[in-house]
């Protein structure tokens, strides 16, 4: 396996911080690497520098030579004199002009073979194909849309497609699953999976991680740590690393503990021993202990009591521009929920959001509020920050305390628990970070209170760390949240239940989280596929009865079948009083309560047992229609 990259003693700063120091990384062939840390640690800065956007202070980056590289940033850039498919085409360019220098050479040109392997190496004769295909499956705008009427979230899906048509040999992604529906992070996910070159991508999304990665490659204080396998071994990987860190310094903390004393007494330093002792001492003194990440104390402020009623919606109906997204949805809220709400984007899940709030208004139906309800909403574009202006300004407001409860504490000791240390609290937000930024605008909506919590794609932009932190938060908040997310792992950690736009203006609402929901949508589609395709046989086997009627030597019922067709009514009677008995457990007000743990179960055995019964119902017309038709064919 070759090296196709090789950073050296990297060293970048900014103002006094080294955000490298002295990194060295070598990526290799066919490797597909997750980069993590901390935002602000320098992980954009780097792949800046692997990209050859920007140099580092100090320090050496080596490239293979003629190594194809393709880099989607957060802050990209499109060309605004081309359309969708313009701009997305550009991003194979390099692809194109080969094929352009190719067909213009004769085939004894000298370097004719080389380009033409060079072509199907990046797999360039299907270009047109997997630029149809990047369009479609992210979703992207109508390819000959003008890049000035598209959206920020539009935007971003145009410079996906652009960064991976090419198929180059290294693809360096920054954040790719940013703005994406469930349905287009799949796909990427997928093509990543198959891709035969090499990548690194930075992205908070775990899931995507454990999916697509072999190598994930850690930034903490400005040097790399390298751990083989997906975000879940590095989780492994990391904590025994702590650990033996921990043994470690306490090992050297008892060693100098000892010496002090020993120290402290005023040998004299005559013999070498002593000497070395002495020298021993100071030297394991100098030394500093490992790093200790300091984990953000999110904060929400404890809410107010709720009512017996918090928010009730009632034959809910919405249209935007003539398209229908909600169509005589019913729902109640209730204490202690955790509500996810996702779906592919544009299908209004933002609009029941601020139709709930009183943003909007429905074209039909109603939302009933508790007179106690106190909505906290966190929007997608949040608050517009003032760069001049410091952390301290911007969370304060004019005033020097946040009220937390039935007490306040001072904005300081608030920004402090936002990782916000005290030469940052008086930083310019022009000067932040982007994970910073996201930190200061929780600190700022959260401190609003409120006992139900609205987060519209809270995850976005937000560390590994921070993202953890802010599900604990959630998880223990003794209200009601409702949040939007694209981000299955956080919705499998946080809900404990989904609703689900599903198209064509359908809602569906399923208890548990996200994963079971995706179990239970797949079970039912496929229930549905098997029904539907018991009706096609029930149409073909009612065909066939009227093609035997019509046939005089319309064919039998075989032994086996005479004696499948006699049984069969039994059967149908049991299969139904199975399902039955299930159904009326699910009835039963206890069940719940009682027997939480026999829920998935019971669901699965339930929808394969109403499969079976409808298979035997088709089955039974089939025999049937074979039996009257040969009846009549003699009787005829």
């Amino acid at each position: 396996m070759s090296t196709i990259i090789n950073a050296t003693d990297v060293t970048v700063r900014y103002n006094e911080r080294a955000i490298l120091d002295s990194a060295t990384l070598a990526i290799d062939e066919g490797q597909r690497i997750g980069l993590v840390g901390r935002n602000g640690c320098g992980k954009t800065t780097f792949l800046k520098i692997l990209a050859g956007l920007q140099a580092p202070d100090s320090g050496d980056v080596t490239r293979r030579r003629d190594l194809a590289m393709s880099y989607l940033s957060q802050d990209f850039t499109l060309d605004p004199a081309l359309d969708v498919r313009g701009n997305v085409r550009a991003g194979a360019q390099i692809v194109l002009d080969l094929i352009t220098q190719f067909e213009a050479m004769a085939m004894d040109a000298k370097y004719y073979e080389e380009i033409e392997n060079r072509i199907n190496t990046l797999d360039g004769w299907t270009v047109d194909q997997r630029i149809e295909s990047a369009l479609s499956h992210l979703n992207c705008p109508a390819g000959d849309r003008d890049i000035g009427t598209l959206s920020g979230g539009e935007k971003r899906r145009v410079a996906l497609a652009r960064a991976i048509v090419s198929r180059p040999d290294f693809l360096i992604l920054d954040e790719p699953t940013n703005h994406l529906d469930p349905e287009s992070i799949e796909w990427v996910a997928d093509y990543l999976s198959s891709y035969d070159g090499t990548f690194l991508c930075v992205t908070h999304d775990r899931f995507f991680l454990d999916r697509v990665v072999t190598r994930i490659i850690e930034l903490c204080d400005g040097k790399f740590w390298s751990h083989n396998g997906n975000y879940t071994d590095y989780l492994l990987d990391k904590a025994e690393r702590q650990e033996a860190d921990a043994v470690v310094e306490h090992k050297r903390q008892m060693f100098l503990k000892k010496e002090l004393a020993w120290v402290r007494q005023g040998p004299r330093a005559q013999r070498s021993k002593q000497k070395d002792r002495f020298e021993r001492y100071y030297d394991e003194a100098a030394k500093s202990g490992p790093v200790i990440e300091e984990d953000m104390e999110l904060c929400i402020p404890p809410p107010p009591q709720l009512g017996n009623r918090t928010v009730e919606v009632s034959g809910l109906g919405m249209e935007l521009g003539g398209r229908k997204l909600i169509s005589d949805f019913n729902f109640t809220f209730q204490n202690g929920q955790r509500i996810g709400v996702c779906g592919r984007n544009g299908l209004g899940k933002t609009t029941l959001l601020k139709i709930m709030i009183g943003q909007m208004q429905p074209t039909a139906g109603e939302v009933k509020i508790g007179q106690l309800t106190k909505f906290n909403y966190v929007d997608q574009g949040r608050l517009q920050l003032n760069e001049e202006r410091t952390v301290l300004d911007e969370c304060s407001s004019g005033t020097e305390f946040v009220i937390w409860g039935d007490t306040k504490i001072s904005v300081r000791s608030y920004l402090k628990r936002f990782l916000f240390a005290d030469d940052r609290i008086l930083t310019q937000v022009r000067k932040l970070s982007g994970g910073e930024r996201s930190r200061l605008l929780l600190a700022c909506i959260l401190k609003c209170g409120g006992n139900f919590l609205i987060l519209d794609e809270p995850t976005n932009d937000l560390d590994l760390p921070t993202l953890r932190v802010l599900e604990e938060a959630l998880i223990a908040f003794p209200g009601v949240v409702c949040v939007v997310s694209h981000d299955r792992y956080f919705l499998n950690r946080v809900c404990t239940d989904i609703i689900a736009f599903e198209g064509d203006a359908k809602i569906s609402h399923s208890v548990g989280d996200y994963d079971y929901y995706l179990e239970k949508k797949r079970k039912a589609e496929a229930i549905a596929a098997k029904q539907s395709a018991a009706i096609l046989a029930t149409n073909k086997a009612n065909a066939q009865a009227k093609e035997a009627a019509a046939n005089p030597k319309a064919r039998k019922l075989s032994f086996k079948e005479t004696h499948e067709l006699a049984g069969m009514e039994a059967q149908i009677h049991t299969l139904e009083a199975e399902v039955a008995s299930i159904e009326n457990q699910f009835a039963d007000p206890e069940f719940f309560r009682k027997q939480a743990g026999q829920v998935n179960r019971l669901t699965a055995e339930l929808e394969a047992t109403k499969a079976k019964v409808t298979q035997l119902y088709a089955r039974w017309e089939e025999l049937e229609a074979i039996q009257t038709a040969s009846m009549d064919a003699k009787v005829d």
